[in-house]
């Protein structure tokens, strides 16, 4: 059974986080199996993770040349991993395949976030042990859980993320072959294949985008979000609204576009949009020097992750849009609901934000291998940072007491509110004369 990325992707550390993998040399069920059961348990919503078999490692990363496993011992690495994933309660079996990388053979268990969580090992692998125990993550360690990390545990065994659910109304010919033949190729998964030719309930099964019973065949939400050619047709106002307000809040002048579709197409046709109709660079020439000097109204790069993220963590089941309001002197992405409860004002206000759990562990993840979003909290610093190398100034994140809403408010580079300023005038300081010098601007519409 093929896992729906490649082993190049998981050996890079770029789109799966170092956190969610875990190298060995060879299989050992001693250590190995309470791994799977800390990836099945998810306390943190991070979407499982994998265990690539064949690596030596160091310090959490691959050790090069790597050594891959031995052709004689794939078939008995197998069996014994199936054996031994018999003794997690309740029943769980993660998603085996066989990875050839540089000419040699990988094992890469996939381990997604169960849906009977909480899940438990045996704490050795002795025949007379009868103790098990919840295992879970922290950063890259499997560990036992403390008292409170326990009871968080039990918690969200009642709570599966929205994403991850199963749709009762939708049925399996609402997922469209085509788009996810487009998203295995663009991953480049080793399913990619087997999608052109195999069984397409098989395909659905090894993404984990539909139910696993097999007598009652479902999508999940999260396939339907991203496979479905009209996900607004299960998940009303699932769409990015992008509203200009050419005059100001109180002007007549309203510009509305709505993008709708597989929410990653729709993220992407937006941002495009963005780009061409919204991002303008002003290029400032000097006559005393060569340099000029350039700057946009607003950098995409920023735009681009409050966006992502936006989209990343809005929840599916409230029926708002995401919105993108266009403002003369900014630009607010509005979303519903708020951040994490463990998102304080504080936090938000010095751009120190420490997200314990995610809303949509699925999206991210599909998400994150389009590259279009990173997560880890990483999204304020990447637009500080684009903010910064503009000159632009700092963003404004702003939720409520009741985290009902959260804002993104990016602000005009100040080059640009010149311009602004001269038109608000109207005339009321004369032109220069001729005779003065004047620095000319050009400015160029992206």
């Amino acid at each position: 059974m093929a896992i729906p990325t490649n082993i190049k992707t998981l050996l890079s550390g770029e789109v799966v986080e170092w956190a969610r993998i875990e190298f060995k040399q060879t299989w050992d069920a001693a250590t190995s199996l309470k791994t799977i059961c800390a990836f099945a348990n998810d306390l943190d919503n991070w979407g499982g993770g994998y265990i690539v078999i064949g690596v030596e490692e160091k310090d959490g990363r691959p050790v090069y040349p790597l050594k891959g496993v031995p052709s004689e011992k794939l078939d008995s690495y197998q069996k014994n991993i199936f054996l031994k994933c018999q003794l997690i309660r309740p029943a769980y079996t993660p998603i085996i395949g066989v990875e050839t990388y540089q000419n040699k053979q990988f094992i890469v268990i996939w381990c997604p976030g169960g849906d009977n969580r909480p899940y438990s090992s045996p704490k050795t692998m002795a025949k007379d042990n009868k103790e098990h125990i919840h295992y879970i993550r922290k950063a890259s360690n499997t560990v036992e859980p403390s008292d409170d990390e326990e009871k968080d545990l039990f918690t969200l065994a009642n709570r599966v993320p929205f994403d991850d659910r199963v749709n009762h109304q939708a049925d399996i010919s609402d997922l469209n072959i085509t788009l996810i033949q487009n998203y295995l190729k663009e991953v480049k998964s080793s399913l990619y294949e087997k999608s052109q030719n195999g069984d397409f309930i098989e395909v659905c099964h090894d993404m984990n985008i539909i139910s696993n019973l097999p007598e009652y065949v479902k999508p999940k939400n999260v396939g339907l979000m991203f496979f479905s050619m009209e996900p607004d047709k299960f998940f009303p106002y699932t769409q990015i609204d992008v509203v200009q307000f050419p005059d100001g809040l109180g002007g007549n002048d309203i510009i509305e576009n709505t993008f709708k579709g597989p929410i990653h197409q729709q993220l992407r046709a937006a941002l495009q949009f963005i780009k061409n109709m919204i991002i303008t660079e002003k290029v400032i020439k000097h006559p005393d020097r060569a340099e000029a000097d350039r700057f946009f109204n607003y950098p995409f790069a920023a735009i681009e992750e409050a966006l992502s993220n936006a989209v990343y963590h809005r929840a599916y089941d409230i029926r708002e849009p995401i919105e993108v309001r266009v403002e003369r002197d900014r630009i607010e992405i509005v979303s519903f609901p708020g951040p994490d409860r463990s998102v304080t004002q504080e936090e938000l206000k010095h751009y120190r934000v420490s997200n314990r759990r995610y809303r949509n562990r699925r999206i991210g993840d599909f998400l994150k291998e389009l590259h279009l979003t990173e997560g880890r909290n990483t999204g304020f610093k990447k637009i500080l940072d684009a903010l910064e190398a503009n000159g632009s100034p700092k963003p404004e994140f702003e939720t409520d007491e009741n985290h009902s809403y959260f804002i993104s408010r990016l602000f005009i580079h100040e080059g640009f509110l010149v311009d602004e300023n001269k038109r608000s005038q109207k005339g009321a300081k004369k032109e220069p004369k001729r005779s003065q010098k004047k620095e000319p601007i050009i400015n160029r519409k992206f």
